[in-house]
């Protein structure tokens, strides 16, 4: 198949009417819009609440005041420019700042600023602090779509990973497999990289990321079955998000479909207090009982996803929500307190970490690592362009 055609223009969306157009484009100017047309091949322009039409059609809820570019303070997890290692044995390079189509959620949408440069093409300095870090044993490439990334500059990536001794996953993270199938299917040097690093006993794991049943489509399923058939495996993640998938019904389809693919449903994620994320946002209590309600209608192979915030601290596992309480507990943390339970009120606007009373006494904010990279939080709200060089006459 024909590889899908990019747009960066949303005026060039010629099923949204043009008065709209004209009112997105104030929106596209503050966050950056890119889609393809197989994805909008996806959309029933007939339905005003199309889950896949909020996905990355820009809304006007972007503008409101809610949230910070960096809601998890991920720039103290940077160690080197462009590698971040925040649990021990855990090390991201942000090795792309483009994506097939971005996500109008996006908890990085600060990497696609083009005042900001967190993603580096020059992936060397964390590749030489990971060899260099011997607790390090997994490695998550990300950004971004590392899947973007032309297969040469993937093959350079991993066979410097498979040289590390002490690396023993390679973890991709990537959307491409339901934003652009053909990109896997049709790339049989991709495939091949994979075939040769993904073994036995040191395997290559994508990170897939979808959010609704209606993504998961012949051409998807073609593509599960091609990094399957390579030797990788194939595990999913998706927030839990407003007017997309805050049904029972679709998240257990989502589930079942999954699983029924292959395709180990690894998380739910609440959705982080994230600039322009507003429209998607849905309390602790909403989330945890739409999961509930969709774990009871799945198999035990659906009942293997957790519920996790992404806070700066950790990985906090939302156990239940009950009687104005959250039952929570660290399934990763930055400070050596996994398995730490915790048992705070819950009021029941509560929608983060932060919103409990008596968080701050399980952590505290930590300090920054590296000066070169810049906090978006402390930059200016709206993108700065950039200056043009001058001209020497």
């Amino acid at each position: 198949m024909a590889q899908p055609k990019y747009i960066m223009n949303v005026d060039k969306i010629e099923q949204i009417p043009k008065e709209e157009r004209e009112k997105l484009k104030q929106i596209t100017d503050k966050f950056v819009f890119r889609v393809n047309d197989y994805y909008l091949s996806l959309i029933d322009w007939n339905d005003p609440n199309d889950p896949i039409r909020k996905l990355v059609i820009p809304n006007e809820g972007e503008l409101s005041e809610y949230g910070r570019w960096d809601a998890s303070d991920e720039d103290t997890n940077y160690v080197v420019p462009g590698c971040q290692h925040k649990y021990e044995t855990t090390a991201l390079l942000i090795c792309s700042e483009v994506c097939g189509a971005y996500c109008r959620y996006c908890f990085r949408k600060r990497l696609f600023r083009n005042d900001v440069k967190e993603a580096m093409s020059d992936v060397d300095p964390g590749l030489d602090y990971i060899a260099q870090t011997p607790q390090i044993n997994n490695v998550l490439l990300t950004g971004g779509d590392p899947l973007i990334l032309a297969t040469k500059k993937l093959r350079y990536i991993i066979e410097r990973l498979r040289a590390i001794d002490h690396v023993k996953i390679i973890r991709i993270g990537s959307k491409l497999p339901v934003f652009n199938p053909m990109r896997i299917t049709e790339d049989e040097q991709l495939l091949e990289l994979i075939r040769e690093y993904s073994t036995p006993d040191h395997r290559i794991y994508i990170m897939a990321h979808i959010n609704h049943p209606v993504e998961i489509t012949n051409e998807a399923r073609q593509a599960f079955q091609a990094l399957h058939d390579a030797g990788a495996i194939v595990v999913n993640q998706t927030p839990v998000l407003k007017g997309i998938n805050d049904d029972p019904d679709v998240l257990a389809e989502l589930l079942d479909k999954l699983s029924w693919a292959g395709v180990t449903p690894y998380y739910f994620f609440i959705n982080r207090p994230v600039a322009g994320n507003n429209d998607f946002v849905l309390t602790l209590e909403e989330v945890y009982n739409i999961v509930e309600k969709a774990k009871a209608k799945t198999s035990g192979l659906g009942k293997r996803v957790r519920l996790s915030m992404s806070h700066t601290s950790g990985k906090i596992e939302v156990l239940a929500i009950e009687d104005g309480k959250a039952y929570l507990k660290y399934h990763q943390s930055r400070d050596g307190n996994y398995g730490k339970f915790m048992v705070l009120d819950c009021p029941k606007d509560a929608t983060w970490f932060d919103d409990l009373p008596g968080n701050e006494n399980y952590w505290t904010k930590p300090e920054k690592k590296v000066k070169e990279v810049v906090s978006v939080n402390e930059m200016p709200d709206t993108p700065q362009k950039k200056k043009r060089a001058a001209t020497i006459r």
